[in-house]
């Protein structure tokens, strides 16, 4: 799912009100309260977009509320931005010049200036590039594509990183309009982590290509075992907890075995994966395709209240349970006895399933960390997985530790898991783990969702990257909840041209399972880099890698 940030609108009206000078000149200073409000929780991401070296650079920005309009000096907001103090010209602001806004003024996308012409060239050439430039051209009257293309450029290209300043010291005109309505809608709707995953991407699939040309399986692990596959659903209650839970269970007549447990993300249903659930049933294995409580919910005013905090408690639960009452059924006599192994499980997760895998994985949540990052009033730093994690922050515990000791393997798609465990939290993960990231993902992004996270993993581990991929490439978006709000500015690759994503996540997810049985050694040339790109395609490049390479880790910054 990828979520709206519209609803954050109110967030702006918590800035100080502005005092009116003595003497402010023929400018309605009422107006210009909320211009600035909108300014200045905004300009540091619409300003960032707005691309031939210039002759000119902007010296001044005319900010524009309706028929009010005033000018500010870039040089006295640089100076504002470096030291914390205010010029004479921008006094009449000051209650608004808080430090969170000096803090926004400063923050940076680091970009490598090598690949500053690709990165500019590959996002305005996308599909969500198209949709972001119209929204800039409402943001920032008159621009053309050619001023964002050399504004970024020359700005990334300076080796500082891309930021609000250095983006209107490289724009090609001696002063910048900014329409502060739109682009408060822009700066709310495009989130810096997301940004940042954009900025990686070129890097990512350079530096993890390899040379396949000598790769040569004797097999597809993609395809289908010519096996008869079955479909039972059921639904379990679990009346002292009060959680309702259908699934889909699929296996074949010769079921050996691992179980597989998926656990789907917020809204999604049960048939979320289940191409891949019966692919991986084909081949021999038992697959429990679980469903939420939270599949049903509806879209609520905020992220971070769409669901209870308690769901980060349950959810893993609701593994532990189902895996209890699958231990009984395999007992008893009918269908399903003696096809769950319930002692050797690997728990599949997508987006918020992804945490639950992680989370019964042995990951423990660290909430005094995550409150701390959530209590951040700067709106541009959270993503849509931000905004969701901070549910999590009301719960009353310090640290939680969901283990459930039948997992040992994970795998997680997309996961959001950027600040819920911590600096420290994933170290405690010893199983065999593999995190799926897409570079497109805006709801979870890559850098600060998966890439960061994978880093801090402790047992063995493997990283899957989509590049193009977004949030809802590996699956099948008709089941997730039609009434959870969807973004219209960056568009889901789903369908036929998410293939190539589907295709590897049946092969290397049967290859990772297989490595708990005896045939571990026929599927380990699934789990490399060239059975990764062996798949790839020019739209949707696919990389396998078992670390970051040098190149990312400058990214990762230590979360604070």
């Amino acid at each position: 799912m990828s979520f709206k940030f519209n609803c954050f609108l109110g967030k702006v009206s918590q800035l100080p009100a502005l005092k009116t000078p003595a003497k402010a000149g023929n400018k309605n200073v009422s107006s210009i309260q909320h211009t600035m409000k909108s300014l200045l929780w905004s300009a540091a991401i619409a300003l960032s977009w707005g691309a031939t070296t210039p002759v000119l650079a902007a010296e001044r920005l005319t900010l524009r509320f309706g028929p009010f309009e005033q000018s500010v000096d870039v040089a006295d907001l640089d100076s504002f931005a470096r030291t914390g103090k205010v010029s004479a010209s921008m006094a009449p602001f000051a209650p608004l010049l808080t430090p969170q806004v000096q803090q926004l003024l400063n923050k940076h996308l680091q970009i490598d200036p090598k690949s500053a012409d690709k990165f500019v060239n590959d996002l305005l050439r996308s599909a969500d590039g198209n949709l972001l430039l119209k929204q800039v051209s409402l943001a920032i009257p008159n621009s053309t594509l050619d001023q964002v293309r050399s504004a970024l450029g020359l700005a990334i290209r300076q080796g500082n990183g891309l930021s609000a300043i250095s983006f209107l010291r490289s724009y090609p005109t001696e002063n910048v309009t900014v329409d502060l309505k739109s682009a408060l809608t822009v700066g709310l709707q495009i989130n810096a982590p997301y940004l940042q995953s954009k900025a990686v991407a070129s890097l990512l699939e350079r530096d993890l290509t390899v040379d396949n040309n000598g790769f040569q399986p004797s097999f597809d692990p993609a395809a289908p075992a010519k096996k008869d596959v079955h479909k039972y659903t059921i639904t379990l209650q679990d009346a002292q907890r009060n959680r309702t839970l259908p699934m889909d269970i699929y296996w074949d007549e010769n079921t050996t075995g691992p179980l597989v447990v998926i656990s789907p993300g917020l809204g999604a249903g049960k048939g979320f994966l289940a191409y891949l659930a019966r692919h991986l049933a084909s081949h021999g294995l038992t697959v429990v395709a679980l469903e939420h409580p939270d599949a049903n919910i509806s879209g609520g005013s905020t992220l971070r209240y769409l669901l209870p905090a308690s769901d980060f408690i349950e959810r893993p639960k609701d593994i532990s349970f189902v895996l209890d009452r699958l231990a009984q059924m395999n007992q008893e006599p009918g269908l399903l006895q003696g096809r769950l192994n319930t002692k050797q499980v690997t728990v599949i997760g997508h987006s918020l399933g992804g945490y639950t895998a992680l989370a019964v994985a042995g990951g423990e949540v660290n909430l005094d960390e995550l409150r701390q990052f959530c209590n951040q009033q700067n709106l541009f730093n959270k993503s849509g997985a931000d905004w969701l994690e901070c549910a999590a922050s009301n719960l009353p515990d310090r640290h939680l530790q969901l283990r459930d000791k039948r997992v040992v393997q994970a795998i997680a798609l997309n996961p959001v898991a950027g600040h819920l465990f911590g600096k420290h939290g994933l170290a405690k993960v010893k199983i065999p783990t593999l995190i799926w990231t897409s570079t497109d993902d805006a709801l979870a992004p890559s850098l600060s969702q998966q890439l960061r996270p994978f880093n801090e993993l402790g047992g063995s581990k493997y990283l899957v990257t989509a590049i193009g991929g977004t949030h809802l490439s590996v699956g099948d978006p008709e089941s997730v909840n039609s009434e959870l709000p969807q973004s219209s500015l960056v568009p889901e690759i789903v369908g036929k041209n998410a293939y190539p994503a589907q295709q590897l996540l049946r092969g290397v997810s049967l290859a990772f399972i297989e490595q708990l049985t005896p045939e571990a050694k026929t599927y380990e040339q699934f789990l490399t880099p060239a059975y990764a790109q062996s798949v790839s395609t020019p739209r949707l490049a696919l990389r396998m890698s078992t670390q970051l390479p040098p190149s990312i880790n400058d990214f990762i910054e230590p979360q604070s």
